[in-house]
């Protein structure tokens, strides 16, 4: 998944994406509307969590414009406007969940799990190929039954190739879907990644890696 945070508050912009990396999701930041809008435009976000008070192009005026968009990304509003005349508005400017400032971190955690589930056909929360299974709810990885402990980017990058269900996961896509915007497309991230995870399922076959098209599960 991966998450854009809309805040002129740095610190807490910050905040949330150390929290939010820690949870295997990737995240950029915009300090102001327009920065935001444009990131939008450039990169494909899950979710965009929005302060509706941003310099510039206020909240406000990105939830509508990003709302005009083919395919535009779920967005919760992150604001000290609390009241319910506030959420109300925020609600009917297409905003797809509103959460007021001070905020519970582990309730902003759920509310994005719950917008990411907001998908035509549900996803399966516990995916299996070839004796690997990853429960996405629980966040647990099991090999022919063995527990296996993976960081978060080596759980983000299994989920996304088991998703894939047999299809090659691009080394663009995985640094788009797992890394943000600060990794350069040449790093060798992805490459260290997926041989530490062939490591971790015990399997050095179980990832095959085609430079013409990226990697798969085998």
């Amino acid at each position: 998944m991966r998450v854009l945070i809309a805040e002129d508050h740095h610190i807490l912009a910050r905040t949330i994406a150390t929290g939010l990396r820690r949870e295997a999701i990737a995240v950029d930041l915009a300090c102001s509307g327009d920065v935001a809008e444009r990131m939008c435009l450039l990169n494909a976000y899950d979710i965009i969590v929005l302060d509706r008070d941003l310099p510039v192009m206020s909240g406000d005026e990105v939830c509508l414009r990003l709302r005009a968009l083919e395919d535009p990304p779920r967005i919760l509003m992150l604001t000290a406007a609390g009241s319910v005349e506030d959420r109300v508005s925020g609600l009917d400017l297409g905003a797809d969940d509103y959460l007021a400032k001070p905020f519970d971190f582990a309730e902003l955690i759920a509310r994005i799990r719950a917008l990411s589930r907001r998908v035509p056909t549900p996803p399966l929360l516990v995916l299996r190929h070839g004796g690997i299974e990853l429960d996405r709810g629980r966040r647990e990885v099991r090999v022919d039954g063995r527990p296996v402990e993976l960081s978060p980017k080596e759980f983000a990058v299994l989920q996304l190739l088991m998703e894939a269900d047999g299809e090659a996961v691009t080394h663009r896509a995985l640094l788009d879907r797992v890394w943000d915007e600060n990794m350069d497309s040449r790093t060798s991230a992805v490459r260290a990644t997926v041989s530490r995870l062939r490591g971790k399922l015990g399997r050095s076959d179980a990832i095959s890696i085609d430079d013409g098209k990226g990697y798969r599960l085998c």
